[in-house]
């Protein structure tokens, strides 16, 4: 999606590790109207799935997750990272390692959420090495739901998530396709 690589470009920073800094426009100040463009993108992506539901986690897979939901007319279930006490016992759980901060997760969402037979679209901001998607792959399989795709806002192919998806069967739209970093460029799947 090139007003999404653009965006990264313009606005994104390359930090040590690999990780890419878009805490201007997703990862901590949210552009509504590029979240809206980025859902009208993930709706078209997967209009003819028969997607009951979309399934993301806290917090930055949010605002995508939620204008896809929007446009497709369809609710938007988000994975907690900590059980409040707000929620019941009857939850789905699986564990994700946080790429960028270097904790475990306990991902949850309550059963009554996501009843046997729904069609879910995954939905996360970030694919690098996979942790989080596989999570609510494990949560969505618990709840005995199927899944329509995995859609990602931007993925980075070299770091393995990308090829996980493939291997499980799964189809994997991305709207931006990192190959790689040098000093502080990005590097997108598909340029000379």
């Amino acid at each position: 999606m090139k007003l999404l690589e653009d965006r990264i470009r313009q606005d994104g920073v390359v930090l040590p590790g690999n990780v890419l800094k878009i805490n201007s426009f997703l990862n901590h100040q949210i552009d509504p109207q590029l979240m809206m463009d980025l859902g009208k993108e993930f709706a078209r992506l997967f209009k003819d799935s028969g997607v009951t539901k979309i399934l993301t986690c806290e917090a930055s897979g949010i605002a995508p997750a939620v204008m896809a939901g929007y446009v497709l007319g369809v609710p938007v279930v988000f994975a907690r990272k900590k059980k409040p006490s707000t929620i019941n016992d009857a939850v789905y759980t699986a564990e994700a390692a946080s790429y960028t901060k270097g904790v475990m997760n306990t991902l949850c969402v309550e059963s009554q959420f996501l009843p046997a037979g729904e069609n879910l679209l995954i939905i996360d901001d970030f694919l690098a090495r996979g942790e989080a998607v596989k999570a609510m792959v494990a949560i969505a399989k618990q709840a005995d739901c199927q899944i329509a795709g995995v859609g990602v806002v931007v993925a980075k192919t070299f770091q393995g998530g990308s090829q996980w998806i493939k291997d499980q069967g799964l189809r994997l739209e991305s709207l931006a396709n990192i190959t790689s970093f040098s000093g502080n460029q990005v590097h997108f799947e598909g340029e000379a």
